[in-house]
């Protein structure tokens, strides 16, 4: 099963930006946990981050000519008004998995709307860095139930 974890805007700075937000993890021990807990549901994990809005689409696009079983994605701020983002997403016929380390409908009102939301399979928020290894545990069990 191959899973693309995609980071969006900023997240490179995770361990710096706003620790009462995102906490002090940085994006490089994200992604070890993601790779880890991937190994043990038989999951491999590609991540990429990119503060590039036309990179990102790239690259989901490149999930859909791969055939990734699922993809997860933390667009940060890109969530909230990227239709260039939302419009390559739904180009994908996998399951997406749209997720938060903070809880976005607790924040600032500009962050209660996902452009995203339409189209993903869940959204997980307001975990901290454990939002993403629950990501990947529903991505993981929405490939499996598809393919039953």
């Amino acid at each position: 099963m191959n899973i693309v974890m995609l980071h969006g805007i900023n997240h490179n700075m995770f361990g710096k930006r706003d620790p009462k937000q995102y906490g002090t993890i940085t994006l490089d021990e994200i992604n070890a946990s993601l790779v880890k807990l991937g190994k043990e549901l038989g999951a491999n994990i590609a991540h990429f981050q990119t503060n590039d809005e036309g990179a990102m689409c790239d690259r989901i696009h490149q999930a859909f000519f791969d055939k990734a079983d699922a993809v997860l994605i933390n667009a940060g701020a890109w969530t909230h008004y990227s239709y260039g983002i939302r419009d390559a997403l739904a180009v994908l016929t996998c399951p997406i998995v749209e997720l938060h380390m903070s809880n976005i409908h607790a924040r600032e009102e500009f962050r209660h709307k996902s452009v995203f939301a339409e189209i993903v399979k869940g959204q997980i928020c307001g975990f901290g860095a454990d939002s993403y290894l629950l990501a990947l545990r529903a991505a993981v069990n929405a490939v499996q139930s598809a393919s039953k």
